[in-house]
């Protein structure tokens, strides 16, 4: 089986779960943040919002600098309604999933290079950091998005089974 075929159902069921909670932020709550140190709601939920968009650069480019010289460090974010971030998301995700299929073995194992402000950050194959900048820091920020629901008085979708909020099968 390829990589793709692996790949895709995984992707499928987390960008389902990762709408569900998408769809849950509150648009009067996108500027409380849970601390000084944290994320606004509205930038967390944008980050989750942009994330399956990134598949592109990975699968598309050999790097990639999250972070260049010429732009502040936040000059991406900016408060959005939540309908706009579910559709940025939609489309990130229209994008990605046939992009992962059309991906050959042998091109999920070149490397490709995470940058910051023009340094290397990290060299991975395109698989791990599909895996990893992709996948996986999806879900750890939309867990992070469970949380500022729950502190802020949201019922909580299921993610991997049964939340205090639904208790059932998780809906649609």
């Amino acid at each position: 089986m390829s990589i793709a075929n692996l790949l895709l159902p995984e992707l499928d069921a987390e960008m389902v779960t990762t709408r569900r909670v998408l769809e849950r932020v509150p648009d009067e709550r996108i500027e409380w943040k849970p601390h000084e140190k944290s994320f606004p709601m509205g930038h967390l939920a944008q980050l989750v919002a942009m994330i399956p968009g990134w598949t592109s650069f990975v699968i598309s480019e050999s790097a990639f600098d999250i972070a260049p010289k010429e732009k502040p460090a936040t000059a991406g974010y900016r408060f959005q309604p939540v309908s706009d971030l579910v559709a940025l998301f939609d489309r990130g995700v229209a994008e990605a999933r046939p992009l992962i299929a059309a991906t050959t073995d042998g091109s999920f194992a070149e490397p490709w290079t995470l940058m910051a402000a023009g340094q290397a950050v990290s060299t991975a194959s395109r698989y791990l950091t599909l895996r990893t900048f992709m996948l996986n820091h999806l879900v750890h920020h939309r867990a992070q998005l469970g949380v500022y629901l729950r502190l802020v008085d949201v019922p909580v979708p299921q993610m991997y089974g049964p939340t205090a909020d639904e208790k059932g099968p998780p809906r649609k």
